[in-house]
């Protein structure tokens, strides 16, 4: 998934990264040199914006910079902001739409339907007086049950008490920052047909391991900041001895990253499918009193488990066992305040915002309360708003079309597969099995999701948010035991983004991707192809990258591959790594080409798909030409401009550490491995991303 970072939060684990990244930089975005006013649709070029260009750049020497050279001098990030690009801008303009249809909800809600719940819940974010009038409050029940913290059952109970199915689709290292484990359930990847559940690493509140055992000069500056953050926020709080508290909440945090698994071992799908049986979990992880942990978690009846992270699991638990109570203690009483710092307060939403913003991303300015307040609505009830939205601004006819390209697009690959000499007829047979079984959702689900059960509350915004927490937990619980639905989505409607499914073997794309400067029905169908065309080609070469392609049609974990197969699908993705790990943003940075494969399979397989299709949706008709531009270029030039990113450094930093994509000018350089961009461009040997056939990466 090309993945896109609204917030600049993280993610999932492992396989669960590589089931939801795609970066939504992916697409035919045009660049935008003006900006689009609030609630304005984003500006449609029709094909190659020539103003974002620097054709004083050679092709062959800097394609990105060619595409692109015009917009990065000119193209500012807005203050509240890490990044700017086309996917910002229209995750902006998504927003603005989204605040109206919220506002407009209330207008005439009754009591007990979605509508009046959007209404309520949004209104109780933007109720600062009464959010200020409360104060702490709210958290001091949880905050009492913490000091009453007496022994290790009591330690276990109020740990298990955390578990939440909260992890944020934008990191796939570790889970939201209240977990010391995290839940995920989703299906069996040996028995696709069901529903498992996975135990996973947690418990960090920066965004990697890296952060607290890098020996750098960045990252020890980092961890200083952090202790003070930590220190800052019980001090806000009056809990006791605030700096000594602070100290042991560091300390320990350090000791759980020093046993976490990395985010390149994480991404291994073969590593992270381990069945533990109920029973061994005392002798496989001691430390925990697993009765109560897994009582208080809502799980004691739960018999198997899937332990991503074996070791961290196994190390975590040692933990709990062994650091002093009065240490787990203060971990409880900050990540309870760090949770919910956004729903209290403004002094604990700036502070919050001055680490988390300002420090881990660089971004100076915190969002206004309207953003972030459309923000938590969509993260609490996405699928209501998303009916709004799809309602409004995703018609019919849209998603006619973008199925018609989706249609094309599956059947450019599979003409891939049937071309690759290398494969033998079984490994081909599975492959084509497999893309015939895929299923593609555009726009929205078939069915909505039920909210009936989630109280929301006008004047209660963190009791608001903790019950859709928990509301959220317990339909995950609900689906453990019962036939898996492949039609289920894991992204809004109206977010800005897309994925893989590998287990379901599915794929899905909101409606808020699927529109101008990616999807632009006024653009010429190279600029289509080449934006929203390699989004989707992107898609479905997830289901055949590095960790895609160990599982089948029915989902089911399994290698289909002969052996000579494998190993020179393997072979190609070594190449790919090394040609990406050569990338270096910073002096002291580099990418890292093992944990960014994935993606970069997809992107190249994705945009070979993409070409193909374009070029048999001509009919055999020469491309018509946009202006200065055959049609071949003006293809790659409109992938090149999907990529266009300012970001601030922090962040470019952070992702490096924690994305499983590498940074996008090097994925717009991802033309360097087709045979097309070299004939398009006149690309020669000497100019500096020439490769020579023999280098030219050619996975599917």
């Amino acid at each position: 998934m090309r993945k896109f970072h609204p917030s600049g939060h993280s993610a999932r684990p492992g396989f669960l990264a590589l089931i939801l990244t795609l970066a939504t930089a992916t697409s035919a975005a045009r660049a935008a040199t003006v900006e689009t006013a609030p609630g304005e649709a984003a500006p449609s070029r029709g094909g190659v914006d020539v103003a974002a260009m620097d054709r004083t750049v050679r092709p062959g020497d800097d394609f990105y910079r060619y595409a692109n050279g015009g917009w990065l001098r000119s193209a500012q990030i807005p203050p509240d902001r890490s990044s700017w690009g086309p996917a910002a801008q229209l995750t902006e303009l998504t927003s603005h739409r989204t605040e109206e249809l919220i506002r407009g909800a209330g207008a005439d809600a009754k009591p007990g339907t979605n509508a009046a719940r959007i209404a309520d819940y949004y209104a109780a974010f933007m109720d600062e007086r009464q959010i200020e009038r409360r104060g702490l409050a709210p958290l001091q029940a949880q905050l009492r049950q913490i000091d009453a913290i007496a022994d290790r059952k009591a330690l276990a109970r109020a740990l298990g008490a955390t578990l939440r199915a909260d992890v944020d689709v934008f990191n796939s290292t570790q889970l939201h920052t209240a977990n010391l484990l995290g839940v995920w359930v989703a299906q069996d990847l040996d028995d696709p047909a069901h529903y498992a559940v996975f135990l996973l690493q947690g418990g960090l509140t920066m965004p990697d391991r890296d952060y607290y055992l890098d020996p750098g000069a960045k990252m020890a500056e980092t961890r200083a900041q952090f202790r003070q953050h930590v220190e800052r926020v019980l001090t806000l709080a009056h809990l006791p001895q605030p700096h000594e508290a602070a100290a042991r909440v560091v300390e320990l945090e350090g000791r759980l990253a020093a046993v976490h698994a990395s985010r390149e071992s994480s991404e291994d799908v073969l590593k992270g499918n381990n069945r533990w049986q109920r029973s061994e979990l005392p002798t496989r992880a001691p430390g925990i009193d697993w009765d109560a942990f897994l009582d208080a978690a809502h799980l004691a009846a739960q018999r198997s488990f899937v332990v991503w992270q074996p070791a961290a699991v196994s190390g975590i638990a040692a933990l709990v066992g062994s650091e002093p109570l009065q240490a787990w203690k203060d971990f409880l009483r900050f990540h309870l305040v760090e949770q919910y710092s956004p729903y209290l307060p403004a002094a604990f939403a700036a502070e919050h915002f001055a680490f988390h913003g300002k420090v881990l991303d660089g971004t100076p300015q915190q969002a206004p309360r309207w953003k972030r307040a459309v923000a938590a609505t969509d993260q609490a009830l996405g699928e209501a708003v998303g009916q709004l939205y799809v309602n409004k601004y995703f018609p019919p006819a849209a998603k006619a079309q973008v199925q018609a390209m989706v249609r094309q697009l599956l059947a450019a690959f599979g003409r891939r597969i049937d071309h690759l000499e290398w494969m033998a007829p079984q490994t081909r047979a599975v492959a084509k099995a497999k893309l015939a079984a895929l299923r593609v959702g555009v726009g929205y689900p078939d069915h909505w999701r039920d909210y009936s059960g989630l109280v929301v509350k006008r004047a209660d915004a963190l009791g608001n948010v903790q019950r859709a927490e928990l509301f959220e937990y317990q339909l995950s619980l609900a689906k453990v035991g019962k036939p898996v639905d492949r039609s289920e989505w894991v992204m809004n409607p109206q977010l800005v983004n897309a994925v893989n499914l590998p287990a379901m073997n599915a794929l899905n794309f909101p409606a808020a991707i699927l529109q101008a400067p990616w999807f632009d029905p006024a653009a010429s169908a190279a600029a289509n192809y080449g934006g929203i065309g390699a989004t989707i080609g992107h898609e479905i070469s997830h289901s055949f990258d590095d960790q895609g392609a160990m599982f089948d049609a029915q989902g089911r974990l399994r290698n289909w591959w002969t052996p000579q197969d494998l190993a020179h699908f393997r072979a190609a993705g070594a190449a790919l790594a090394a040609q990406f790990s050569a990338y270096r943003p910073f002096p002291d940075l580099a990418v890292n080409g093992k944990q960014t494969l994935s993606e970069n399979i997809a992107d190249v397989a994705g945009l070979s798909a993409a070409y193909d299709a374009w070029e048999a949706a001509l009919a055999g008709q020469p491309a018509p030409r946009s202006g200065a531009f055959s049609g071949q270029q003006e293809f790659f030039i409109s992938y090149a401009q999907s990529w266009q990113q300012k970001v601030r450094e922090a962040a470019l930093r952070r992702r490096i550490v924690t994305d499983g994509h590498a940074p996008d000018e090097y994925r717009a350089d991802t033309v360097r491995n087709l045979d097309a961009w070299y004939r398009a461009f006149d690309v020669q040997p000497g100019e500096h991303l020439y490769l020579t056939p023999q280098q030219r990466v050619h996975v599917w």
